[in-house]
């Protein structure tokens, strides 16, 4: 990054809970399901079918996501097969927020309610003419498709079009457009008028 940033700062997306699945239930037609916690391995021979097992919020029905089907052992790392018949939390939070798992099954993840934004800035005035250049390092905790102009509106407590202003006049300068979705850690900047 440039020298003549001035602060720097660091913004966490913290981890509230697991996005909701979004498919029906068999029961009562609902749409909204959460993982149960735990993953079914069943062997039949050397062919193993993995099931992430979700419930409905509704009814508490509980249903199966496929993750494997009909795989030979072989073909199954081993340690990842022990994570799955321990019902390993972090092997669940994995597919639970699985995007690739969740197109191929086919169902949608909710994601509302569950990050947040801590940050280690006191109150940061972007109009100030005693404002000094600002680095901010966003990093993210689970990888939630979050819009970026969202966190820059948490961020700074801004409406979203005095965002879209600071932005446009190059006062925040993005890796990417403001209305992209961001899953990964990135940085941007902040200058003074």
């Amino acid at each position: 990054m440039p020298s003549d940033v001035d602060r720097k700062a660091l913004w966490v997306v913290r981890e509230l809970g697991l996005p909701a699945i979004v498919r029906g239930c068999p029961s009562c037609r609902t749409q909204r399901h959460h993982p149960t916690g735990k993953v079914r391995v069943n062997a039949s021979g050397k062919l193993l079918d993995v099931w992430l097992l979700i419930g409905c919020d509704h009814c508490g029905r509980t249903s199966k996501v496929p993750v494997h089907e009909r795989i030979h052992v072989s073909a199954l790392d081993h340690d990842r097969l022990v994570r799955f018949e321990n019902n390993d939390p972090a092997i669940v939070r994995e597919l639970a927020t699985d995007v690739s798992l969740a197109r191929r099954t086919p169902y949608l993840l909710d994601w509302a309610g569950t990050w947040a934004l801590d940050t280690d800035l006191p109150f940061y005035d972007l109009e100030s003419p005693d404002a000094t250049a600002l680095e901010v390092v966003v990093r993210l905790e689970l990888p939630a498709p979050i819009r970026v102009v969202k966190l820059l509106m948490a961020g700074f407590h801004l409406s979203r079009s005095a965002v879209r202003r600071l932005v446009l006049a190059d006062r925040i300068q993005l890796p990417v457009s403001p209305d992209a979705r961001i899953h990964t850690d990135f940085t941007f900047l902040v200058h003074p008028l």
